[in-house]
Parts: structure tokens; sequence; C-alpha cells
């Protein structure tokens, strides 16, 4: 339990009911044949997921899409678009896939990932693979082998080593179910290229009763309160005031001189700060610090996803 695997053992594994621990471009996930329910019972078990909490299906094409959803034109044109990629998208489901994995919703979640491992995998396989975010519910994501043997290794049969995740922030989820798409989950597709192709979007990026992964209002935290600041200069006038000895700050720009901390860009680029933000995250996780303060990006481009993020980590 808890190794590196070759893509052929996962396969097998997979083949098998089992479940196991893959890359992505945005997370590594853990993945479970999509079309078994004892595996993806297994996924819910070792996160301590809650089951009311849908799962992602992966697949290898878009003709794998049409396999397990119903697929409007619309639909079609956004995948077409930007998939392979950080996108997700919400479609009516077909019977090929189990309640269980939409937690009874209608509807199911369905992405093309961009990363050759996970695609090698769904190809040799031949499943649909449903794998959220390979860590513990609620925690900070994983975006290299190691977090996922750290956190998950004792629970499942290994992780497929596919380096670190370019993207490093989940898939960005647009529910094509119903008439006016929206945009239920932030994430690695900024807004602003979706909406090039459909227009201006609306979002709903919250429930109690989610038909989409990350709309619960607590999630991604590092084990500690996290406090936000939409201004620098309030940031360190706080960190002033508190006394720094066992406060972690999560920044951008400019370098601060402070002992435990992590830019997310010192460039301001928010590409490269939704990359870098699960590693900064789990690094002050992991550090002597009690409290992080983190310093919100502009609510642009990949910036709303860090910030929905960061704003879902401070909820308790």
């Amino acid at each position: 339990m808890g190794k590196v695997l070759s893509i052929t053992e996962a396969v097998k594994a997979l083949c098998n009911g089992q479940i196991v621990g893959l890359p992505t471009e945005t997370v590594y996930g853990l993945g479970a044949d999509a079309s078994c329910e004892s595996a993806v019972a297994e996924v819910f078990k070792a996160k301590n997921r809650p089951n009311f909490d849908p799962l992602i299906v992966h697949v290898p094409t878009l003709d794998a899409v049409r396999e397990i959803a119903e697929l409007s034109k619309a639909a079609e044109q956004l995948f077409l678009a930007f998939s392979p990629g950080p996108l997700t998208v919400v479609l009516p489901k077909k019977e090929t896939i189990p309640d269980l994995v939409t937690s009874g919703h209608p509807t199911v979640a369905v992405r093309i990932p961009a990363h050759p491992v996970m695609l090698d995998v769904l190809h040799s396989s031949g499943l649909y693979i449903a794998a959220p975010s390979a860590n513990p519910f609620g925690f900070t994501s994983p975006t290299s082998a190691q977090h996922v043997l750290d956190q998950l290794g004792a629970k499942i049969s290994g992780v497929v080593d596919g380096g670190p995740c370019s993207v490093g922030i989940e898939s960005t989820i647009v529910d094509m179910s119903v008439g006016i798409p929206k945009v239920l989950r932030l994430g690695g597709m900024a807004l602003e290229q979706l909406e090039h192709v459909l227009g201006p979007l609306s979002t709903q990026l919250s429930s109690s009763n989610p038909n989409a992964p990350g709309m619960l209002s607590s999630h991604y935290n590092p084990g500690m309160p996290v406090q936000l600041f939409l201004d620098r200069d309030a940031l360190l006038a706080a960190l002033k005031m508190n006394g720094s000895k066992d406060i972690g700050v999560l920044y951008w720009g400019e370098s601060i001189a402070h002992g435990s901390s992590f830019n997310l860009s010192e460039q301001c680029n928010d590409t490269e700060a939704a990359s870098n933000l699960f590693k900064g995250l789990r690094l002050l996780g992991h550090s002597q610090v009690t409290q992080v303060y983190a310093h919100l990006l502009p609510e642009s481009g990949l910036g709303r996803a860090v910030n929905d993020r960061l704003q879902r980590a401070a909820n308790k």
C-alpha cells in the first residue's frame, strides 16, 4: 500500500476495483473506475468525503463524453474550445454512471484532462475515471505524488508520479445542464476565457446541496486559522501589531522580510500564483506557525480562483 506505481500497475489496479492517485494538470486525483460502485465508495471512504458531494468523471475524448452524458451543441463547442484542459462541464447524465458518483443528481461533471500520464491511463484502461482531489476531505489539495502518499498513502494502492502539477489549482466548473450556463467553481480556466465563448456568465459558487465539487463554503484548510487581507499594508501592520513569531504569511509581489512566508508570485502573475497556492498553504501548514495571514489577489484572471480557495480556507 502507498507506493509509486507504473502506468501499467495503476491500470491493473483500477481495473481490479482499487483506488490510486493519478496526476492531472490541475491537482492529483484519487481515481476509481466510475462504473464500479464499490470502487467509488472506497474513494469516499478514503477521503472521508460526504456522499452528498459529487465527483468529477475524467474521460479521454469528446466521444467518451457522449457515452456518459447528453451533450448539447453549446457544451460541445465549449469542450472543443478548451479541452483537454482545466475545464469541467456539468451535463445531464446517462445511466452509464452510477448515482453514487453524482450524489443522486441527474447530472454528471465531466472533464477531459490535459496531463499525458492521466490520458495514457484513461486510454490504456478504457475506463471512465472518477477522481476528486487526492487528499482528506476539506484539506489542501495535492500537487505532487509525495503529497498524496503523505496524506493518503496507507489508504490507497499507490500513486503514479507525473511530476508537479502545471496548473496547480482545480478545474473551473461550468453547468451546461439547463438553459443559461452558470459557473459553479472558479479554477484553472479563467472566467474571461469562458466568457469569450459563452458571453457573460453568472456564478453560483456555494451550496449546501452541491451538484458539483468544490461548492461547500469551508474547504482547503491548511490545518490552522487563515486571516485574509485585501491590502498589503494592512497585512504588514497586523503582522507588526500582533508579533510575527507564530504567524505565517502567504502573499504576492515584492518580497516581505519574514521568516515563515511564501511568495505566490514575485512578478504578480496570476497563473504562477495559482500554480503555487496549494504548495504555499501546505508549506506553511507544516511549519511551526499557528496562524496564516494571506494577501488576496486582484479579482481578475486566475486571481478570482486563488481568492475563492483562500476564502474557503479561512471559513471555519
